[in-house]
């Protein structure tokens, strides 16, 4: 039987995780726009590696102020998986994506990411979902392909099928590094697994410098940093202490403010036009996701 004190602890760590995974979210939500600025003028590629770079040798330096245990071998695993998903594929896929399009068209494929982790969390926890899990879920995800088609096939199929594999490869990093930072600790999830693929990510970043950054604008660089320091390590430094201290259901509701947020974002920083059926789509994906998290176990 729990205790008042008990009872007491219990919610001053959920309520801590909720303001960390609030942060972590807010952080997370200009991370398109601020890409969708640095495309303009960088790669793709260079811009994924570059990012990864600054934020691995930030990773390192942190682990090391606070002289950290490595990893075990069965921790290393779990890390790869993590910097597949959350280091390399998202940051490379959405990049691709917001090439084409504006980052208010990609940010309505962000309301799949909370049933992807979902997904994924479900995989890796051994659980078995209600039927009506699964329901809400297709519900959802033919939200999101009937607004990609209302948009045209032809102008925007290479960036939809790219967001679709970014939500699915970092819906499978989220899900693991919240399962990871039950033992290893949540901000040291995201520094370890940037700090794995730093010794790739920094020769990469040399290797697709570009010829010439005379013309690389001040908002370019700025976007870089921010994409850098903000969204590949602060922003999961709160989010995974988040799930750690308030546990990853109920923490991870907190990725359905995450489209609404980004579209906020969107018309202000490059004042791009949201149209009334973003909107639409995106608070239908974010009602069948609270379905489908609500039937989850």
């Amino acid at each position: 039987m729990m205790t008042d004190t008990s009872i007491g602890k219990l919610t001053e760590n959920t309520t801590s995780g909720l303001i960390n995974g609030f942060i972590g979210v807010l952080i997370f939500s200009v991370s398109l726009p601020a890409t969708r600025i640095a495309v303009q003028d960088l790669s793709p590629i260079f811009l994924t590696v570059a990012r990864a770079t600054i934020a691995g040798i930030l990773g390192l330096s942190i682990l090391l102020i606070y002289k950290e245990k490595r990893p075990n071998k069965q921790q290393i695993l779990s890390l790869g998986i993590v910097a597949l998903g959350v280091v390399l594929g998202f940051p490379l896929l959405s990049a691709l994506a917001l090439q084409d399009v504006p980052s208010a068209h990609s940010i309505v494929f962000l309301g799949l990411l909370p049933l992807s982790t979902a997904f994924f969390g479900v995989i890796r926890g051994g659980e078995r979902p209600r039927p009506v899990f699964w329901i809400f879920s297709v519900i959802g995800s033919m939200l999101v392909v009937g607004y990609a088609l209302s948009q045209g096939l032809s102008a925007s199929l290479r960036s939809d099928s790219l967001m679709l594999m970014a939500i699915i490869v970092c819906g499978l990093g989220y899900a693991e590094g919240a399962q990871l930072s039950k033992t290893l600790g949540g901000w040291q999830v995201i520094s370890w697994a940037l700090v794995l693929a730093l010794p790739i990510m920094l020769p990469l970043t040399f290797l697709f410098l570009p010829a010439s950054l005379a013309d690389v604008h001040t908002e370019t660089w700025l976007s870089l940093g921010y994409v850098s320091v903000f969204s590949m390590l602060v922003g999961f430094i709160f989010w995974y202490r988040g799930l750690a201290q308030g546990g990853i259901t109920v923490v991870g509701q907190l990725q359905l403010l995450q489209p609404l947020f980004g579209l906020v974002m969107a018309a202000t920083l490059l004042h791009e036009q949201i149209h009334t059926n973003m909107i639409g789509v995106t608070v239908g994906v974010i009602l069948c996701v609270a379905g489908a998290k609500k039937f989850a176990k």
